[in-house]
């Protein structure tokens, strides 16, 4: 084969070592197109398996979590048969304390916010942190049980301030239901609050002490504020105070809310959390209106 030289005008022969030259181009092109194919075959099959991997990863997640809050759903189930509690919620929840505290002696008390899924026992442990992801039966828990703060004296609203915290789930249970309190509508029809207190006898039996609390006002804090955690005043002004300087920062307050703080002794304040702004807590504070003994529980 003769090819003709462009500058020159004149005909050449290709060299032995200018065929090779081709050759090897031709090889080298034909080469990189399979190298470059299965390039692309091996990223896809990369992305592949991140995509399953991620798939699996996501359905375990959401399974375990559903599997949690079943478990939680379980709990709570068996422990409401201890309390037989009335349909419109007039009457306090009838307690079988017997049976209740020989599953966990450190129950102290009973809740029940007539008209929401809130009907619990309430338990406090040595530390705030005892019952936080920890049940009744000591098994592991998302929703932990409600609890009284290890820094009150007692259960029975002896002290000024009286703290009970609950989890607020996002199925729904334990506290969620009082986080919407901090809409007006929603906490006006929000009547009463039980909460009970057990008495023991000397013959084994139990009697009651029940509190009827009606909502007073509903403020919302940031997760690390320190001023809900006060429990004495050294003064009955003081303690006024205070509940004034909440009630001007709240969200959501009864009508006579002004009107009733002077004359208040005691409030029972119930904490949760929220997700408005960050984590937050919604803090509701309740005025007990009426106490009434029981010396035997009508279970």
């Amino acid at each position: 084969m003769h090819t003709k030289n462009a500058s020159t005008g004149k005909h050449f022969a290709p060299t032995s070592k200018d065929a090779g030259d081709i050759k090897d181009a031709a090889t080298s092109e034909h080469t990189a197109r399979p190298k470059k194919r299965r390039g692309k075959d091996i990223l896809a099959a990369i992305l592949a398996v991140v995509g399953i991997v991620l798939l699996i990863t996501g359905g375990w997640l959401w399974w375990d979590a559903q599997s949690q809050y079943n478990f939680q759903a379980e709990t709570n189930e068996k422990l409401s048969g201890y309390a037989k509690v009335s349909d419109d919620g007039s009457t306090p929840p009838q307690v079988d304390w017997a049976r209740l505290k020989a599953v966990n002696g450190d129950v102290c008390a009973w809740i029940q916010v007539p008209g929401t899924p809130v009907n619990f026992p309430v338990y406090k442990g040595a530390t705030n942190d005892t019952y936080l992801r920890t049940n009744a039966y000591g098994s592991y828990s998302i929703g932990g049980q409600v609890f009284l703060d290890s820094e009150n004296t007692s259960a029975g609203l002896t002290q000024e301030q009286t703290i009970a915290y609950g989890h607020h789930l996002n199925d729904g249970s334990m506290f969620a239901a009082l986080a919407k309190m901090d809409e007006q509508s929603y906490f006006d029809s929000i009547k009463r609050v039980w909460w009970v207190v057990p008495i023991a006898h000397d013959d084994g039996t139990y009697g009651q002490e029940n509190f009827l609390c009606e909502p007073l006002c509903c403020y919302r804090v940031s997760g690390d504020d320190k001023t809900v955690r006060t429990f004495q005043w050294s003064s009955p002004s003081e303690f006024h105070s205070y509940l004034l300087n909440k009630l001007s920062s709240a969200e959501t307050k009864a009508a006579n809310a002004d009107a009733e703080i002077p004359s208040i002794e005691h409030v029972l304040t119930l904490v949760t959390c929220n997700y408005t702004e960050g984590e937050g807590r919604t803090v509701i504070v309740c005025n007990p209106t009426q106490q009434t003994t029981q010396d035997t529980v009508q279970y």
